[in-house]
Order: C-alpha cells, then sequence, then structure tokens
C-alpha cells in the first residue's frame, strides 16, 4: 500500500518507482550484499534517497521491510495457485503452470529477492509469518505433487527444483525468467515420471493457464 504524506527527503525519484518501491529495492540489494545485520536502516533510506525519518513513515524498521520483501516472493503464488484450484484442467497442467509461473517469480527483477531465504536471521519470530505463506504454498504444490505422482513424499524433491532458480542466479546472472521457467516446469514433471508424449500435452494445454496468470 501506497501511503501519502512526508515528503521526498531529496526531491521526486530518478527512478520513477514509488518511495515504498524505492525502499523495497534499495534494501534487497543491501541485504543481498551485506546481509541483514550488516544493514543499517541510514544506509538503505540513503539509497533509496529519502530521509531515514521519511523511510520509518513506510516501514517502521528494517525487519518489516525485509518481511514486505519476502512476502513479495511466495504471495503472488499462493494467489495464482488458489485460483488454479478452480480450474478443470488435470494436476499435472496446473502442476507444470504453477512451477512455471513460481520460478518466473523467482528469476525476474534486478534483485535476486529470493536469496534472502538463505539469511540466518529468518529464524526469527519477526518473520514467522513469511514461514507460514511459504508453508501454505508448500501445500498446494504438494497437493498437486501427491496426485501426479500417485503417491506422497516427492513435494519436497518438487520445491526444491522450483527454488533452485535462487542459487543459479547467483552463478548465471543473464538467466532469463522466459526460459528457465518453462525448463523447470518440464523438469519438475518428468522427476514425477510423467512421459514425453503427455508432457509436450501437458505445456500446450498450460498455455491456456499462463494466460490467466497474465
Amino acid at each position: 500500500m501506497v501511503r501519502t504524506g512526508r515528503p521526498r527527503a531529496k526531491g521526486p525519484s530518478a527512478s520513477g518507482l514509488t518511495t515504498e518501491q524505492d525502499i523495497l529495492h534499495a534494501a534487497g540489494k543491501l541485504f543481498g550484499e551485506l546481509g541483514y545485520g550488516g544493514t543499517s536502516t541510514h544506509a538503505i533510506a540513503q539509497a533509496a534517497g529519502i530521509s531515514q525519518a521519511a523511510m520509518y513513515h513506510y516501514f517502521p524498521g528494517k525487519h518489516t521491510i525485509l518481511l514486505e520483501l519476502l512476502l513479495r516472493t511466495v504471495k503472488p503464488s499462493i494467489e495464482y495457485a488458489l485460483s488454479l484450484a478452480e480450474r478443470d484442467e488435470p494436476a499435472d497442467v496446473r502442476l507444470w503452470a504453477l512451477c512455471s509461473y513460481d520460478v518466473t517469480l523467482l528469476a525476474r527483477g534486478e534483485n535476486n529477492t529470493g536469496a534472502l531465504y538463505l539469511l540466518p536471521d529468518l529464524s526469527d519470530e519477526k518473520f514467522a509469518a513469511f514461514h507460514a505463506e511459504r508453508e501454505r504454498l508448500f501445500g498446494v504444490y504438494r497437493e498437486l505433487v501427491d496426485v501426479v505422482a500417485g503417491r506422497a513424499g516427492q513435494a519436497g524433491l518438487v520445491f526444491g527444483l522450483v527454488e533452485s532458480v535462487i542459487l543459479r542466479r547467483r552463478t548465471e546472472p543473464g538467466l532469463h525468467p522466459e526460459q528457465v521457467a518453462p525448463a523447470v516446469a518440464d523438469a519438475v514433471l518428468r522427476v514425477l515420471q510423467v512421459g514425453e508424449t503427455r508432457l509436450a500435452q501437458v505445456r500446450d494445454e498450460a498455455a491456456v493457464l499462463e494466460k490467466v496468470a497474465d
């Protein structure tokens, strides 16, 4: 939610983003480079081009900034997953679409926000809301995977494949979401022993669901 009130300390944003977006973008970059503990609110405000006092108008502390960044990596996928639950397409089609959407979300953007999952600070109770939402997303994966695989116990592997894009972004800075997302979705179904003939059909059927996500 964009708030109004305090003006920017250094004039309009040159980025074209809202003040809140500038703060999140600056913090995401700094958290990734310096870690959570090594990043001060002063540094975030300076990088965002605002005063520290102005930053507190949007976020009461840096933990709320990190929490918002984390939630933005899972909430869109949950919303999309819930929309898939109302569809009639087979489970393998919906799973492929969800994997592709989720990987795209994690792979896009200048900052590798998903890498924040690796911060040791996330064990703090302040970030419980993120862990709850991530577990909620995992639950959707588990339901779809169990149907496609015909047995339980494969969801963790699938979830790991999807989130592997986070580490790939560290070693492959030129990673293109439109290329890696369908490749990971294909890999997921292959791990679940979906045959190549069926996989080709799934890709075609999932094209409809990709339009739903746009």
